[in-house]
């Protein structure tokens, strides 16, 4: 029995690094760089909404990212990481933008794609409850990018929805 064990256990080992490979892989897929068109939505108005992404390898398994969209009269630039953890066997992105945001997120998987839903709770330049939310989508190799802010205090939502491409 502990011949089984001691068996069992060394395939599981030289499966998990194959494994690994294969999610580094993935997020390698993703390196280049991405440029994107949209518009912001809120407040009955549609603001031209134009970004750049670039992808990068980075160290230990991990991709790093570095954004910057541009509107009509403002400038918001993200950087992150993504990375696959092998200790709990998921993906994992980290998020911060130039407006004081920042989040974590899980990658939820299903057939070849991962996304990613990065939420917070700020508050504005005014002291007002804002709610701040990102999703991250990686799916046959085309990165979506949505935004959404919801004041609290007037129930105004802003979103936009930017599908990168090579």
């Amino acid at each position: 029995m502990r011949a089984v064990i001691a068996l069992l256990a060394l395939q599981m080992a030289a499966v998990a690094p194959v494994q690994a490979q294969g999610e580094l892989a993935l997020l390698e897929s993703y390196v280049g760089d991405w440029r994107g068109d949209s518009a912001l939505v809120g407040a009955n108005k549609h603001e031209p909404f134009r970004c750049r992404l670039g992808v990068n390898k980075g160290n230990l398994g991990k991709i790093n990212y570095t954004g910057r969209c541009t509107l009509v009269n403002a400038t918001l630039s993200i950087s992150g990481t993504i990375a696959f953890n092998e200790a709990t066997r998921r993906f994992e992105a980290a998020m911060s933008t130039n407006a004081g945001y920042t989040g974590l997120a899980v990658g939820q998987t299903s057939s070849g794609r991962i996304s990613f839903d990065l939420r917070e709770q700020q508050k504005d330049r005014a002291g007002g409850d804002v709610r701040i939310g990102a999703r991250i989508l990686l799916v046959a190799e085309r990165i979506t990018v949505d935004f959404e802010v919801e004041f609290n205090n007037s129930g105004e939502v802003m979103t936009a929805s930017v599908p990168f491409s090579r």
